[in-house]
Formats: structure tokens, sequence, C-alpha cells
């Protein structure tokens, strides 16, 4: 009698290694991955047109350009747990018709109200997308080191992505209109949606549970008032209205944990955070978030506002530093396959970025190619340690559980980017407000690009001399912010060797719990 071949995406399955389809069917994954990260910066230089076609107020213009992050963040974790229950490749395609479907409606939106519901919708869309990619890639690969492989790509891609974005924003909308940065995610979700079916296998959770409702409200209630508060404190200070909205995320936050650790059948198991290494590793790929987009906030105001290069010209000058993206994942990956330990190699990732920081320390007003220097070390030391905390992440929680993994995993890239936003952000504005010329107009000493504003207006000599103290204070808040991220990365080095030193020398493709703790993790979540 001929034995039933097992199913491969089944948590009980043989280790293998993959071959050309799978390898494919990576490359289909990582047209969604790079589209959803494209589009947290494809606005960056469209806003303009599209305020001149839809007039949007001011509130409206802000909705527009932030709701997509909004949702995504808030929805990560629901739509990783619901792809466990009803399967990460029916999920995925669900998402993709989604996404494209959205995409469509706010290339032609007519409205600002249209273009926000839109955008809103693209959120939703992102959310199914991003962990389901992360877990079919966990599901495919069950040999260690081609894992490793495949997620340092997934790594490099959705990183270089949210380069690419603001990029490919720019060459749209000079020769199209503003909804061409829309259309180009047509072609690649309908790609997406007739091969999908054909290379990427479906799994789920064997035994899930009945899915927490309560939790949805609670995870979105403790993730969106944080996120807001974050994002909007460099801008607008430390305001009572910001302080509450994060304290507010963190109380629920609190709650929501309260009610995985009670619930009968939990949106998240707390016995993923026993596997080894795997809650080191969200605190480690928070912090590594931190480092990435706090150095953003402001290399592209630095090569705009203090070097004069145009909106397109700075895009393309910041896609420079991508290049050592491509270079360190891989790189990485060989050192580990090859016996070097992990602890290791992530803790030289983080002096690799406090490295890239401290040649942004070292920056003048007209320090291009030292500025491009730093942001390429910094990027290259930051994708290391994504790339490997993802891989140890995944590696550790369950093949079941996948899902539920890549959506703190994101969530926690989420904080880490909106906190290292924040404080390095007010870092760098208490120094400009201290550098300022204290005899400058108000405006001039609230942001550069007030200053710069104001310094059109003055005649001849009394502008270009406020215009070139503006630049001069903001270098100075940039060089301190610098310090601060420096300092922030080089502490996580030695925690990075304590904690991983152990887990990183152990992966049994998530069976490295005990027998009693993997045996608590499948069965997590049944009646």
């Amino acid at each position: 009698m001929t034995s039933k071949p097992k199913n491969p995406s089944a948590p009980d399955a043989p280790r293998g290694r993959a071959g050309r389809r799978e390898w494919t069917a990576l490359c289909v994954l990582m047209l969604p991955l790079l589209l959803v990260s494209m589009d947290v910066s494809v606005l960056y230089f469209a806003v303009p047109a599209i305020s001149a076609d839809l007039e949007p107020s001011g509130t409206q213009q802000l909705w527009i350009f932030d709701i997509y992050a909004f949702v995504l963040a808030g929805l990560l974790m629901t739509m990783g747990s619901l792809g466990d229950r009803v399967g990460r490749r029916r999920l995925l395609l669900i998402g993709a018709a989604a996404f494209g479907a959205a995409s469509l409606v706010a290339a032609y939106a007519n409205s600002a109200e249209t273009l926000i519901a839109a955008r809103a919708v693209l959120g939703i869309g992102g959310a199914t997308l991003m962990p389901s990619t992360m877990a079919l890639v966990r599901t495919m690969f069950t040999d260690p080191g081609q894992r490793a492989t495949a997620i340092g790509i997934w790594s490099g891609v959705m990183t270089a992505g949210i380069a690419l974005g603001s990029v490919l924003s720019g060459v749209l909308v000079e020769f199209f209109w503003w909804g061409s940065v829309f259309l180009v995610n047509l072609p690649a979700m309908a790609l997406l949606l007739v091969l999908g079916p054909v290379l990427l296998p479906e799994s789920r959770d064997p035994a899930p549970g009945r899915f927490d409702l309560l939790s949805i409200p609670l995870s979105m209630a403790a993730v969106l008032p944080v996120v807001y508060g974050l994002k909007e404190i460099p801008s607008e200070g430390w305001s009572v209205r910001y302080v509450m909205s994060v304290t507010v995320g963190l109380l629920f936050a609190a709650l929501f944990v309260h009610r995985q650790r009670t619930a009968a059948s939990p949106m998240l198991s707390p016995a993923l955070f026993r596997g080894p290494g795997f809650t080191p590793a969200l605190v480690l790929n928070l912090v590594a978030a931190f480092g990435m987009m706090g150095s953003a906030y402001f290399t592209t105001q630095y090569l705009q506002s203090v070097l004069g290069k145009s909106a397109l010209e700075a895009a393309l000058w910041g896609l420079l530093p991508s290049v050592l993206i491509g270079v360190a994942a891989p790189v990485t990956t060989q050192l580990v396959q090859r016996g070097v330990n992990r602890a290791y190699v992530v803790s030289a990732g983080f002096v690799t970025a406090a490295a890239g920081y401290a040649l942004l320390a070292g920056a003048g007003p007209d320090s291009l190619w030292l500025v491009l220097a730093g942001c390429g070390v910094l990027a290259a030391g930051i994708v290391t340690v994504l790339s490997q905390m993802t891989d140890l992440a995944l590696g550790t929680a369950p093949v079941e559980r996948a899902g539920s993994a890549s959506s703190l995993l994101e969530t926690s890239q989420e904080f880490g980017g909106a906190l290292g936003m924040a404080l390095l952000g007010s870092i760098g504005t208490a120094v400009y407000h201290h550098e300022i010329p204290a005899s400058a107009p108000a405006p001039a000493r609230e942001t550069l690009g007030g200053a710069l504003a104001v310094a059109d207006q003055l005649p001849g000599a009394a502008g270009e001399a406020l215009a070139t103290a503006a630049r001069a204070a903001f270098t100075s808040g940039m060089q301190g912010a610098a310090v601060a991220g420096a300092v922030v990365l080089l502490g996580a080095a030695v925690p990075a060797v304590l904690t991983l030193r152990g887990a990183g020398a152990r992966d049994r493709d998530g069976e490295c719990c005990a027998p009693a703790e993997a045996q608590e993790v499948s069965a997590a979540g049944r009646p």
C-alpha cells in the first residue's frame, strides 16, 4: 500500500532543502513586500501635486499621508494571527486583491475624502501582506541556511523599498500625474494573484482555537495612540496631547497583555515569548528600527534644506546608501552559516550602525559625501541586525505560529521607528532651538523650513545670514541626535551578546523549545 505523502507545509513535515519552485515563489513574494514598503514613502513628492488637484485641508493632507502607516501598524498583529487561522496564502491573496483595488481607487480619486479612504484600505491590505509574506518564507524554507538567506533577501527588499518609494514618487510625478504612484501597484498584484495559487503553499495552524475578537480593538487601542503620539512629538513637541496619547496607548497595551495571558484562546500565544531568543529578538529588532528611522528624520531634511537639493535630486542621492544594504545581508548570512556565533554578528551590526551615526555626528553644513557614507554604514549595520533577528525569531517560533511571530516582529519595528523619530527628533529640535539666534523671528526659531521661508522674504545679506545660521543650527541638532543614536546602538551591542549567545547557537526549525513547552505552544488556543 502506497503511503500518502506528507503536506510540506505541515508543522511536522520533514526538513528538506528548497528547490527552484520555492526560490521562484520567493521572487513572487518580494513583489508585494516591495510595494507595501514603498507605499510608506511613495507620497513624499506627490503631496504637492495632490494638494493642487484635490485642495485638501491641512488636516486632510496629514491624514492622506499618515493613515496608511497608522492602519498598517494597528492591524499587523490581528492579520498575523488571522493568517495562522485561515491560511497565509489565502490571506495574502485576499490582501493583494484589496491592495490592488484600493490602488486603482486612489489613483483616480476626485476628492480628499476618497483618497483618505483608499489609503486606509491600502493599509488594511498592507497589514495582510507583510506578515503573510514572512510567514510563507518560514514555511517554504525549512533548511536553516536557506531560510537565513531568504530572510536576508526579505529584509533587504523591505529596507530598500522605503528608499525606492520616494525616488519612484519623484520620477512618476515628474513625468506623469500623481495617480501614477498608485497604478504601479496593479501589475505586481495581478502577477501575485495569478502565480500565487500555483507557486505558494498553503499553511495554517491545524488547531488554532476560536479567534479572540476582543483582542482586535485592544491591540489597535494599544498600538495606534502610541504610534500617533510618537510620530507627532518631533514636529509638535512634547505637548500634553501627545504625551497623553502615548500614555493611553500604554494602558491599553497592559490590558492587551493581560488579555493574552488570561484568555482561553488568545490572539498571541504567551508561549511564543518563552522560545529561546524570541523576546530578545523583538527588543533588539525594535532598537534597530529606532536607529533606522531616527536617522531618516534628519538626513532627508539635510539633503534638501541644508544642501539645497531639489526633491528628486535628494531622493536620487539618498539611493546611494542603499547599495551597502545589498552587501550587508548576504555577507551576514554567510558569516553565521560558517560558524560565527549570531550574537557576535548582531553585536557587530550594532557597532557598525553606531559608526554610521558617528560619521553623521562629524558632518558640517556642506558634507554631502560624509552624510551619505554615514547613512550607508548605518544602513548596513541595521540590516545586519534586522535580518538576523528576523531569522532567529522565526526559527524559534513553531511553524504554526509563524504569522503571529511575523506580526510581532513588524509591530516592534513600527514602535521602534516611531520611538526613534520621537526621541532623536526631539533632541535635534532642542539643539536647534538652542543654537538659532534669539533675535530670529518666531517661525525661524521653530523649524529649519520656517527659517528658510522667513529668509526668502528678508532683503539681501539679512536673509542670507538667517538662512546660514538656521542651516548651521539644524546641522548641530543632527550632530546631537547622531551622538545620542550612537550611544543607544552601542548600548545595545552588549546585551545582544549576553542574550543571544545561547539562543544563536540553537536552531531546530521551530523545535528549539523544551518538549513540554513546545507542546504548550502547539496546543495554545485550543478549546
